[in-house]
């Protein structure tokens, strides 16, 4: 005699998953770190265009700061604890801070 195997099928019901708050990045001016660099910066870890790069720093150089970009917090943290880095690493005092959206 053969037994036929039906597969048991779970049904998993979609529950309400929290998505992590969002973040303004801020970049603050300051008189050393030259604007080049500032604009690999926003380039190369914050992944805007050269355009967009340099309307941010320039926005930051003439005002004091400028938005970067929204973020999820621990990715916004992550991008900027690389740009701190980064900075550090050339002896500039380039710095970022994050407000809730």
């Amino acid at each position: 005699m053969k037994y036929q195997v039906t597969p048991q099928i779970e049904i998993v019901e979609e529950s309400e998953t929290e998505l992590e708050p969002l973040y303004r990045v801020i970049i603050h001016n300051d008189d050393v770190t030259p604007m080049d660099f500032v604009v690999n910066v926003l380039t190369s870890i914050f992944t805007l265009s050269q355009q967009d790069s340099m309307d941010v720093m320039l926005t930051a150089h003439y005002n004091g700061a400028a938005y970067v970009q929204t973020l999820p917090k621990s990715e916004a943290e992550k991008r900027i604890n690389k740009a701190h880095f980064a900075a550090g690493l050339e002896g500039y005092p380039l710095h970022f801070s994050i407000e809730p959206e």
